[in-house]
């Protein structure tokens, strides 16, 4: 027993000072590797790289298009698909999707027109009635989305239809001239107006939706409900059980982007001068919110992206019809270009994923 004490203690005098940590390997992570995890933590960056890279090409194909002309020119075909990008972007980082936001800004549109020119309703008055209006149209798909738990795909597209044959029915098709506009409701017109900084034509649109981006950039990323509509989008069961109110911050995600677009709606009478049911955006801006979305690099998946990547997404699709038109390419070549993007965001996005995965 002694001799087993004394074996004892003298294992345990050799234990003394031997180092305690436990083997660790580390890989040796690889530069594509590193681009992967600052790219997934940079959503912005990729089109904003693409946007350099057009402007530099296009620049070099045209002298006349690194003009001051052509980027203000570039901003103000922007203003409206920005705006409504700004909606579409809320509603993707909740792993959504909204076709009727093009519908809702032209019925929001139609909306202040007629409440001015058919009721007589004083054209502030009528605007601030619109606005409330288009929150109204983006609750409703929010209430039946979260309450009702039906699939946003589905649920806007019935709606973008409800919508936009309300907006023909309502309106008569009737169109309100720009003269009659500018004559007895200019403040309908206000986002048209512009200031010539050294001669260059800047619309106060291009403005407003300068500020919205920023706005709606500081309150994604800085405040709690913004948080709370990335982890909706990343993983609504599971921010649930950590106490987010989901279906309330759905519903106001959807409001919020009801409101944008009818914004969007009052931007339009401003940049087109007329009041007009017709409106292309009626059937396009679903499309075109959705592509300034993905090729700004925001997941259709939902929980990740940026407002911002949306702002560079619309300035990449704005640089390419623009560059093209200067070049004197045919037109189709936009479109070719932008759907060839499309995909190549999507890819990227896909490979940007496994990260987390």
């Amino acid at each position: 027993m002694a001799a087993q004490h004394q074996s004892g203690s003298s294992f345990e005098e050799g234990l003394k000072g031997a180092s305690e940590k436990v083997a660790e390997f580390h890989e040796k992570e690889s530069f594509l590797k590193k681009i992967q995890h600052w790219l997934h933590q940079t959503p912005s960056a990729v089109p904003m790289i693409v946007l350099a890279v057009s402007v530099i090409v296009f620049a070099f194909l045209s002298q006349n298009f690194f003009k001051a002309t052509t980027m203000s020119t570039i901003l103000q075909q922007i203003a409206i698909v920005g705006i409504i990008g700004c909606a579409q972007t809320l509603v993707v980082l909740t792993a959504g999707i909204d076709l009727s936001v093009g519908a809702i800004a032209v019925f929001c549109s139609v909306l202040m027109g007629q409440f001015t020119f058919r009721y007589g309703v004083p054209a502030p008055f009528a605007i601030l009635i619109g606005l409330a209006l288009g929150m109204a149209m983006g609750a409703i798909n929010g209430f039946l989305i979260s309450r009702l738990k039906l699939p946003p795909f589905i649920v806007t597209l019935g709606t973008w239809q409800i919508f936009l044959s309300s907006n023909f029915i309502y309106s008569a098709n009737e169109t309100i001239r720009s003269q009659d506009v500018a004559e007895s409701a200019p403040s309908l017109q206000f986002w048209g107006n512009a200031i010539q900084p050294g001669g260059v034509k800047v619309l106060y649109a291009v403005f407003l939706l300068i500020a919205l981006v920023a706005i709606m950039a500081y309150v994604l990323r800085h405040t709690a409900w913004g948080r709370h509509v990335y982890a909706i989008g990343d993983d609504a069961e599971a921010a649930k059980l950590a106490g987010v109110q989901t279906d309330k911050i759905l519903i106001q995600v959807y409001a919020l982007a009801g409101l944008f677009c009818a914004i969007a709606g009052w931007v339009m009478i401003g940049r087109f001068g007329s009041v007009s049911p017709t409106a292309s955006t009626g059937q396009l801006g679903n499309i075109q919110s959705i592509t300034a979305v993905v090729i700004g690099g925001i997941s259709l998946f939902g929980g990740r992206g940026s407002i911002l990547g949306m702002f560079f997404g619309a300035l990449i699709v704005g640089v390419f019809e623009m560059g093209l038109r200067l070049v004197g390419t045919d037109p189709q070549w936009t479109f070719f270009l932008i759907g060839a993007l499309i995909i190549f965001a999507v890819a990227v996005d896909q490979w940007i994923r496994k990260v987390s995965s």
